[in-house]
């Protein structure tokens, strides 16, 4: 480990990043509210991701057309800095800029540095804005991530104290955090306030005009993101800890497919679901730290390589779905995403193979649930052989088995709850698989939902839950206390996976240590 005078501990900058200080000195952005129009200004932070042993994606967001320098560093001083070819940060992506660091060493901290100069006026010069991660270890290092889902939803936006769900994760110093989708709710209006079921009244602190309405233009759909970035937890854990984004159904608005029916819903002038998922696909893509890849722009799922100890890889059950209503709702991966990930997991080397997945597998989410039709998930409640969607997961559970593919857990988020569950083949109508775990995690800051039913084909068994009520109980607001989180760790030595699930105040409510190579149960 580096002992130099110029280097900075990883605790000392995580300290350093949630220290008043630290904004004042601009390693933090400025809200746009209180930017200076002098010269240009970095309006949301930084964020970085898709971070492997080698490479990170880093991004930013400025208020004009600007030219971006970008450099980086191993140490917090920046004594001699690598200078990347600059950036336009143009009106076409909103201003929002990312780029590649590409061929760094392992395991080492790297700061990233912007600056922006006004297009207009190469004289007009920002203050610079700072980040930081650490790449992935080759070696048997420990490693630690977190996980969640569900930010900024049913309303219940940034009052005073703001998402702190997210300053909690941070305390942690995880290598990176996996948010399992609902990343916006596009389709939840904020409105000033609520008032509670004790009298009293949620007062949301900051409301933009693009979270008053539902998101219909591709500026609305960008503002949903730009609305969370204002939070301040938000801001400084994107300034120390990678982000590694997927996508669920409020990127768009609830549950939709190809069957959503937006005829007699005035808020949506244009009826075709399809081109707000266009839209909101293409505000996903540039507001966040993902990869690009060319061949397949828009592409989500994706393997995100994190050494000897774990690879992590992130399916998309919401661009390759069939409608939820109908008799033809047998696809969710699509053909070709599970050929990928059947690929990708049979070549993995890694000691642990964590899929990152948005929705959960054995809960019944129905597609309208008033009158308990269509299924929105994998699960259609009728706990017996696999068929619909669970055709297309019983076959590669099947292909999971037969490869002896070992040492693969399942993280999941959506239902607004936390949940462990344990399936196996001894307890389940479909028999031909190897026994797995899920964890399930969520919401971030978002409203609480009591638990969904069980659908038993696959054999699932509750091994722990905390969830709010069901009727009146029920979308609580995150103060109530149950926002949710999980945290695993890898141990490098023993090659052990912990998995706790946490709350915002930061009480760990559960645990469980596996065993690698399937001796956990």
């Amino acid at each position: 480990m580096a002992t130099t005078q110029d280097t900075l501990t990883r605790r000392s900058f995580l300290l350093s990043a949630g220290a008043a200080g630290f904004a004042a000195t601009s390693v933090l952005a400025t809200p746009f509210y209180a930017r200076n129009f002098g010269r240009p200004s970095f309006t949301h932070g930084v964020q970085s991701g898709d971070v492997d042993t080698k490479s990170g994606m880093i991004w930013t967001r400025v208020d004009r057309p600007s030219r971006i320098a970008v450099e980086y560093s191993t140490t917090e001083s920046f004594s001699a800095p690598v200078r990347l070819p600059s950036i336009d940060a143009l009106p076409n992506s909103d201003f929002a800029a990312k780029c590649l660091l590409d061929n760094l060493l392992p395991d080492q901290d790297i700061f990233y540095r912007f600056t922006a100069s006004d297009l207009y006026d190469s004289n007009s010069v920002s203050e610079p804005i700072v980040g930081r991660f650490r790449t992935a270890p080759l070696d048997r290092r420990s490693v630690r991530f977190a996980w969640s889902g569900d930010t900024a939803g049913q309303g219940w936006g940034i009052d005073d104290v703001g998402m702190k769900t997210y300053s909690t994760m941070k305390l942690h110093e995880p290598d990176f955090f996996i948010h399992s989708g609902d990343t916006i709710y596009a389709d939840n209006p904020i409105p000033d306030e609520i008032p509670l079921r004790d009298g009293t009244l949620w007062k949301n602190r900051i409301v933009t005009p693009e979270k008053r309405e539902v998101a219909r233009a591709l500026d609305e759909y960008r503002g949903q993101w730009k609305y969370n970035l204002l939070d301040e937890h938000v801001r400084a854990m994107n300034a120390v800890c990678p982000t590694f984004y997927q996508w669920d159904d409020h990127e768009v608005l609830n549950n939709w497919s190809a069957s959503t029916d937006l005829r007699d819903d005035p808020r949506y002038p244009e009826k075709n679901v399809s081109v707000y998922a266009a839209r909101a696909m293409r505000a996903f893509q540039e507001m966040t730290p993902i990869r690009a890849i060319p061949a397949q722009p828009g592409r989500i799922f994706r393997k995100i390589p994190y050494g000897r100890l774990l690879d992590v890889f992130f399916v998309d059950l919401r661009s390759y779905r069939s409608a939820n209503q109908g008799d033809a709702n047998d696809d969710l991966f699509g053909w070709r995403q599970a050929d990928w990930l059947k690929r990708e997991l049979a070549a993995s080397e890694a000691t642990w193979k964590v899929i990152a997945c948005d929705m959960p597998l054995g809960l019944v989410v129905w597609d309208d649930f008033t009158h308990r039709r269509g299924s929105d998930a994998i699960a259609n409640g009728d706990n017996g052989q696999p068929s619909g969607r669970e055709r297309e997961f019983a076959d590669v559970l099947t292909f999971i088995r037969d490869n002896a593919i070992e040492n693969i857990v399942w993280l999941t988020a959506d239902v607004h709850y936390t949940a462990a569950h344990h399936y196996d083949p001894a307890r389940g109508a479909f028999k031909d698989f190897l026994p797995f775990w899920e964890f399930v995690s969520g919401p971030l800051h978002s409203g609480t939902y009591g638990p969904k039913e069980l659908d038993m084909t696959f054999g699932p068994e509750v091994r722990f839950i905390k969830a709010s009520g069901a009727g009146i109980d029920q979308n609580l607001p995150p103060s109530a206390g149950l926002q949710f989180f999980g945290l695993v760790d890898i141990n490098g030595q023993t090659e052990q996976m912990t998995v706790r699930l946490m709350d915002r105040e930061d009480q760990e409510l559960w645990r469980v240590t596996l065993d690698p190579a399937g001796n956990s149960v």
